[in-house]
């Protein structure tokens, strides 16, 4: 009888570009735990006037207190498995089974602090929940990303004027991200989530040239230490990336996340170009989430899973995240189609 994988080892065996037996699941951000399970992913004795007046005592309970909540949502338990803790009050949202992610996203300020007093009390309620059954994930990234509208002319007058300058700090943005992940891979996380966007629906905010002048050499340094030290890098941007793809495929990540619809990317044709290279994650069209109809909302899940999920490499995912103000019943539709569909 074939072993069953875990939920981690179905995501690094897609990252890796092989087939588990299952396709796995993750989000890079999950905003609707209140909807779903009755209670945010925050705790408010972690704030800056509270978290000081804690005894070391206090700080371990709350942290022990958080990871029950991240074990509560995104592994299977429910609230009742885990002995009650986090209760919604709501009978129908504590019996709700948690959202099976492979990828578990952990933005935690102090995560990458191995000093800070919460790290290694969290750290180690996870793991007693989940053991090596998940990967955990957090922010990465240290390229630049699409300046704000007040800084657009200003970056682009910094271009024009002094490059050497806007290049010497793309360095140090890199030097620094390549610090900040290793502390990180050392404190327990195993994905480097890389979240600058890149793109607008009609494109990058550079040109294929200045991208590979300003970005792709300093996300390449990322890539490329971060695998060495044992990490899996995943690139997220939004919008249209067709122009560049060639760049962020070039530029080593294990997968590139959103695969953007309302941008015109579509994921068969990125699996058909680089699927031999490089994972794909997300796909499932946001906007057809938010405002769409239901036979949209499954023909856009169900394409995922057939293109995005033919031969492996491929994690399910929206083409953002579950954003609060989603309709959560909308969520919930492509989680019943990931399992109607996830087993190869």
């Amino acid at each position: 009888m074939t072993k069953l994988m875990t939920p981690a080892e179905r995501a690094v065996c897609a990252l890796t570009l092989g087939q588990p037996d299952e396709i796995p699941t993750f989000e890079l951000e999950f905003q609707l735990s209140e909807e779903f399970f009755g209670y945010p992913l925050s705790d408010p004795r972690f704030s800056d006037k509270i978290f000081p007046t804690l005894s070391p005592k206090e700080v371990e309970k709350a942290a022990y207190d958080l990871a029950d909540k991240y074990a509560r949502v995104y592994g299977t338990a429910t609230a009742y498995d885990i002995g009650g803790a986090a209760l919604s009050g709501d009978p129908e949202k504590d019996a709700r089974p948690g959202l099976d992610y492979a990828i578990i996203p952990v933005y935690n300020p102090w995560w990458g602090d191995v000093k800070h007093p919460v790290t290694a009390a969290f750290r180690k309620r996870l793991r007693e929940h989940f053991g090596n059954t998940r990967l955990f994930g957090g922010h990465g990234d240290g390229t630049f990303s699409i300046p704000s509208g007040s800084d657009m002319y200003g970056f682009a007058y910094r271009i024009a004027d002094e490059p050497e300058e806007v290049l010497a700090q793309a360095e140090r943005m890199a030097q620094n991200a390549i610090e900040a992940n290793k502390r990180q891979h050392e404190a327990g996380l195993d994905v480097a989530l890389l979240c600058a966007d890149y793109c607008y629906n009609s494109g990058p905010f550079l040109s294929p040239a200045m991208f590979d002048e300003y970005i792709t050499p300093f996300l390449t340094k990322i890539c490329k230490a971060g695998r060495e030290d044992g990490m899996y890098m995943i690139k997220h941007t939004d919008g249209n990336i067709m122009p560049i793809l060639d760049s962020l495929v070039a530029a080593g990540p294990h997968a590139l996340h959103s695969i953007d619809p309302m941008a015109g990317v579509d994921i068969r044709e990125v699996k058909r170009l680089y699927g031999d290279r490089v994972a794909l994650c997300g796909n499932v069209h946001c906007a057809a989430l938010q405002t769409g109809t239901d036979e949209e909302v499954r023909e856009s899940a169900e394409y995922c899973l057939k293109y995005g999920g033919e031969g492996g490499g491929y994690i399910f995912a929206t083409s953002n995240v579950p954003f609060k103000g989603m309709p959560p019943e909308r969520y919930d539709m492509i989680l019943n189609i990931w399992k109607e569909h996830r087993k190869y």
